[in-house]
């Protein structure tokens, strides 16, 4: 909270001076005393007075020293590869950066010479981890160069940033421009890299003249979710649009970007952001006719349910943002999430009762019977391991001794005489004293 006082503290000393530095001139202008500004010689093999080298004392106050030989060997991909390798440490890499390009005797062409894997030849429509990880890092290096580019003051970047380097910029951006005509404004959600990249080129090195600012204007939407959406448009002179801007991101449903940039600009009072939230939240309530009726699917109602419940959320932390709890309670809508999320654990429990449930091994270890007897053709006794309940063959009753002949067409056994008492190689059935006894039911 203490480094945000100070920063904004710093922003405020530079506009204050920036006022009066335009109020200066336009008293001078009024009164017929403008003074042409000093020529001064180009001077490309020295750097401007506000660029000097880093000294010793410089490069050690730096906690990443490494930053500083990179930029001094202008190694562009080398700087990439340190800051994909330490994200975990990005912030404060961002700190140091504006001060490790001091290193270098043109940090506008190391800068450009970081873009070349923004638009890979070999790219397919995916979009993987790396290459986006690579684009975060192309506009991280263009915001630092344009931080540098401000704590240096105008006069010096008009001699520091070289008519060789505007026109790699400018053939950079002509290149990028068509490019963004393919994408998708819906699906980018605000947070398209792509157009913030070509806006942060622009708008770094000077060459927004070359472009028509309602062009500009269009591509706003596909970055206001981006934090430099608003600063972006104060450099580039587009606060004018920001308006329409915000009336184009009403009308797509993006009512919290919207809230946002009237903040930003100061717009509350034409665009109420309590009128806006409202609306947003009611638009996520409407049930489209697809699922109205009766026959739709729980899926698609559970979608509704789940886009309000983001919605909720999403207009509570812009509440708490803005401090809009006076004339917006957040009480109601803490309380909707509630029901919505206790709604989906019971629809959730539901569904896990309904579900068949996997049988569950005995209490004494053994594991049930497979009555799945078509499952396995070929092997119809797979579970025995030995031969003591072999199936019974053919043959294997067939010289049997029988002590008893077999029954008369009446069904009756009759005594034949006395039982035998030789027994064979398959003894059959016998009671414990060795005498063979017939099966009661014969038929």
């Amino acid at each position: 909270m203490a480094k945000e006082e100070a920063s904004l503290e710093r922003l405020q000393e530079k506009r204050d001076a920036a006022v009066d530095a335009i109020t200066n001139v336009l008293n001078k202008r009024r009164n017929g005393m403008t003074e042409a500004d000093p020529i001064v010689e180009d001077k490309p093999d020295k750097p401007p007075d506000d660029m000097e080298k880093l000294s010793d004392s410089d490069v050690k106050a730096l906690s990443n020293p490494q930053l500083a030989k990179l930029c001094e060997e202008n190694d562009a991909q080398g700087l990439q590869k340190f800051i994909s390798d330490n994200r975990k440490n990005l912030s404060s890499i961002k700190e140091e950066i504006p001060i490790a390009l001091k290193a270098t005797a043109d940090p506008g062409a190391l800068v450009l010479d970081s873009l070349s894997g923004f638009y890979p030849p070999s790219e397919d429509g995916k979009k993987d981890s790396n290459l986006l990880g690579q684009r975060r890092t192309c506009i991280m290096l263009m915001e630092c160069l344009s931080i540098l580019l401000t704590n240096i003051g105008e006069k010096s970047v008009s001699k520091f940033i070289s008519k060789d380097v505007k026109e790699r910029a400018r053939a950079i951006a002509d290149e990028w421009k068509p490019k963004l005509d393919y994408l998708d404004v819906d699906a980018s959600n605000g947070n398209s890299l792509e157009a913030h990249a070509f806006l942060q080129l622009v708008a770094t090195f000077g060459i927004d003249s070359d472009f028509v600012q309602e062009d500009l204007s269009k591509l706003i939407p596909m970055v206001s979710r981006r934090r430099q959406a608003a600063d972006l448009c104060r450099f580039l002179g587009l606060s004018d649009k920001i308006p329409g801007v915000i009336d184009v991101l009403v009308n797509s449903g993006r009512h919290i970007d919207a809230v946002n940039l009237a903040f930003a600009f100061e717009l509350t009072e034409r665009f109420s952001p309590v009128s806006t939230l409202k609306s947003y939240l009611t638009e996520a309530r409407r049930v489209p006719s697809a699922i109205k009726s009766a026959n739709s699917s729980p899926t698609a109602q559970n979608d509704v349910s789940e886009r309000e419940l983001c919605a909720l959320k999403a207009v509570i932390k812009c509440i708490e943002e803005h401090k809009l709890e006076d004339e917006y309670p957040v009480g109601p809508l803490q309380k909707r999430i509630l029901q919505l999320e206790k709604a989906k654990a019971e629809k959730k429990r539901a569904a896990e009762v309904a579900k068949p449930q996997p049988k569950r091994p005995r209490a004494n270890g053994i594991a049930p019977r497979n009555t799945n007897i078509a499952a396995d053709k070929n092997n119809f006794y797979g579970r025995m391991t030995d031969n003591r309940y072999a199936p019974p063959t053919p043959y294997m009753y067939d010289n049997r001794p029988y002590g008893y002949p077999s029954p008369v067409d009446t069904h009756i056994p009759q005594y034949m005489g006395t039982p035998a008492y030789n027994m064979g190689p398959n003894p059959g059935h016998y009671f414990a004293t060795g005498y063979q006894y017939q099966a009661p039911y014969l038929h």
